[in-house]
């Protein structure tokens, strides 16, 4: 009876702890809208993510964060591997300013280098939620001309939203940090719709 009892305490445990382990993974979800037309094919992107407290609490002690969102458009063969037809990337770098104590983010179709973002659109946001809201929603969002794409091809997108690891500081680059809630990543795939007629 005693070993019985003992049995149900540790059982309830192992489920309440991994109970709570399953509430405290993040959702991540993606919202992927495609329209294509005579003028080109559009992408109009929602993600749904919270932030790492590891890249909150990084952005806070200055460090600014490198984000790349890519469309991939593949044309799907049966004979073949498919083929990548097309590839679209924006670059985004969101960073806080603490003598002015407001949010900075840069995009670009580039990577940004201290050349690109001299150049770059920027936009200042007063808190992280406001920035995120730009971050996170991807409006009319041009991924392929009309001439890069036939009429009568099949083809798929794939869009990538992950944070660029390579431009974080060498110190975040090492293994002992590589898995401190520094990855983010968002995957999505849609088939490309027909020409919708004008």
């Amino acid at each position: 009876m005693r070993f019985l009892q003992t049995f149900f305490v540790v059982l309830m445990l192992c489920f309440c702890a991994g109970k709570q382990a399953w509430a405290s993974e993040p959702e991540r979800k993606i919202d992927l809208q495609l329209m294509r037309g005579a003028e080109g094919t559009f992408a109009s992107v929602a993600l749904q993510f919270d932030l790492p407290e590891a890249m909150e609490d990084a952005l806070h002690k200055g460090v600014a964060l490198y984000f790349v969102e890519e469309a991939d458009i593949i044309s799907e063969r049966w004979y073949w591997r498919d083929k990548s037809v097309k590839k679209s990337a924006r670059y985004l770098r969101l960073s806080y300013q603490p003598l002015t104590r407001r949010w900075r983010l840069h995009v670009s179709t580039t990577p940004l280098t201290d050349t690109v973002m001299a150049t770059s659109l920027a936009q200042n946001f007063d808190s992280l939620e406001e920035a995120l809201a730009v971050v996170k929603r991807v409006r009319y969002w041009k991924i392929a001309g009309p001439d890069d794409l036939s009429d009568s091809g099949d083809y798929l997108v794939k869009f990538n939203f992950r944070l660029d690891g390579s431009q974080l500081p060498r110190i975040f680059q090492f293994a002992p940090f590589g898995n401190s809630g520094l990855n983010l990543q968002i995957k999505g795939q849609l088939p490309l719709p027909e020409i919708s007629a004008p």
